[in-house]
């Protein structure tokens, strides 16, 4: 089976390990060989949370530079930080709603300009769907199922070896009974936007 190569990117509280752990399970559930590994970044002060998950044929969970078919971001500056994991063929999925570190709330900090982040991707991957992931997740009833919005934007690419049928039954199944209705909602919403956001 081909390998693809997936980056989450997200800071402390966005569900970046929820999200793995529903796909890592969706995968098991289609029968598609997957490994994962992750990297914790004082993420209860906001750090950065980076998970790594590999389908298919693979020996390793490590994605060096330039190796990720795909990546996902939680927070558009996080996104841009992990650029240096994707190449002219990477499919990137970012959130558009900030979430400014503390040294921007208190002014020592200038967070960067959006359209600039988009632009920069843009220039180095081959295809950017970005959406504003906290809106839809808060349509959805719950602001923190950003997660979900974004599992559901991902799906829509066809990059993963996985449909939306095995994923919305690991929701069902291992997020916690009160928010499945919510985070179902969420994956829908974000699979029905991405599909209007494609930008080659």
């Amino acid at each position: 089976m081909e390998t693809t190569r997936l980056i989450i990117v997200a800071v402390g509280g966005q569900g970046n390990l929820l999200s793995s752990r529903v796909l890592g399970e969706a995968a098991l559930l289609a029968g598609v060989p997957v490994r994962m590994s992750e990297i914790h970044g004082m993420a209860q002060r906001g750090g950065v949370v980076e998970s790594a998950i590999v389908f298919g044929d693979a020996k390793s969970t490590i994605i060096s530079d330039g190796e990720a078919d795909i990546l996902v971001g939680f927070e558009p500056s996080e996104t841009l930080r992990a650029l240096n994991k994707c190449n002219s063929d990477t499919v990137t999925v970012t959130n558009l709603a900030p979430a400014p570190p503390f040294t921007v709330a208190i002014g020592r900090g200038v967070y960067p300009d959006i359209d600039r982040i988009q632009s920069l991707i843009r220039e180095k991957t081959r295809r950017l769907i970005a959406l504003d992931a906290t809106a839809l997740a808060r349509e959805a009833g719950n602001v923190l199922a950003v997660n979900m919005v974004l599992l559901g934007a991902m799906t829509q690419t066809g990059i993963i070896p996985l449909t939306a049928d095995p994923i919305r039954e690991t929701i069902q199944t291992k997020t916690r009974e009160a928010f499945v209705e919510t985070n179902l909602k969420a994956f829908d919403l974000g699979f029905q936007q991405a599909e209007c956001c494609l930008v080659e």
